[in-house]
């Protein structure tokens, strides 16, 4: 059965899941973290991807990102596989696969969902039980979309930048978001679309991303 086609859009923000090979664990030290984040940087600046939000979890990794053209998040996905792997190998003597075969890819309907995602993806770590609010985790954004700490990699999406005059606004804003539960069923939605790698949003954005002449396969 031939693979289904990924869909990329130039300056459409698309949530981006790559889990471990069998579930298996993809980051064992401090280092590694560092090391991941790293290589996103460079690649995303390499390719003209912003990068907005991110979670590392131990086994897999949450991303979302807005390409400058169709092929941005390939090119990221395939430099992030070369060099993070060559390095997991290289450093804990292994060899063979470290990832899944192929990422999750599912565009993002900005309006809609952008903000829900943001939320989503940094508060992987609360749903997981490894803390009990994200600014408690390390290996995200959340620390520099809400707190300014840090944060080299992530280029702010114009959504959030609308949360406030400045980026001290936007920050306390940003943070009062995660005061309430997201609703069961954005987390279903992007859950869903994320899993089939299919549009998250309303009929009319779907419609919209499946015209050929707007499609891009990896």
């Amino acid at each position: 059965m031939p693979r289904k086609p990924r869909m990329y859009m130039a300056g459409v923000p698309c949530h981006v899941i790559q889990r471990g090979n069998n579930r298996a664990t993809c980051f064992f030290t401090t280092q590694d973290y560092r090391f991941y984040l790293e290589c996103l940087g460079d690649a995303a600046e390499r390719y003209r991807v912003a990068v907005h939000a991110y979670v590392l979890m131990t086994n897999h990794v949450h991303l979302l990102m807005t390409p400058s053209d169709a092929q941005g998040i390939s090119r990221v996905m395939q430099s992030l596989g070369r060099r993070y792997v060559q390095y997991v190998n290289r450093v804990y003597r292994r060899c063979g696969t470290l990832w899944e075969s192929r990422h999750k890819a599912s565009v993002v309907d900005a309006e809609r969902y952008l903000l829900a995602c943001y939320r989503y993806i940094e508060l992987n770590p609360v749903r997981a039980n490894m803390v009990r609010h994200p600014r408690e985790y390390p290996w995200s954004s959340f620390r520099c979309n809400a707190m300014g700490d840090g944060g080299a990699i992530i280029s702010p999406h114009f959504l959030y930048q609308a949360l406030g005059a400045s980026d001290e606004t936007r920050r306390v804003a940003y943070e009062a978001l995660f005061e309430s539960q997201l609703d069961p069923v954005t987390v279903q939605d992007i859950r869903v679309a994320a899993s089939a790698s299919t549009p998250l949003g309303d009929c009319r954005f779907t419609e919209n991303v499946d015209q050929p002449e707007r499609r891009s396969e990896e």
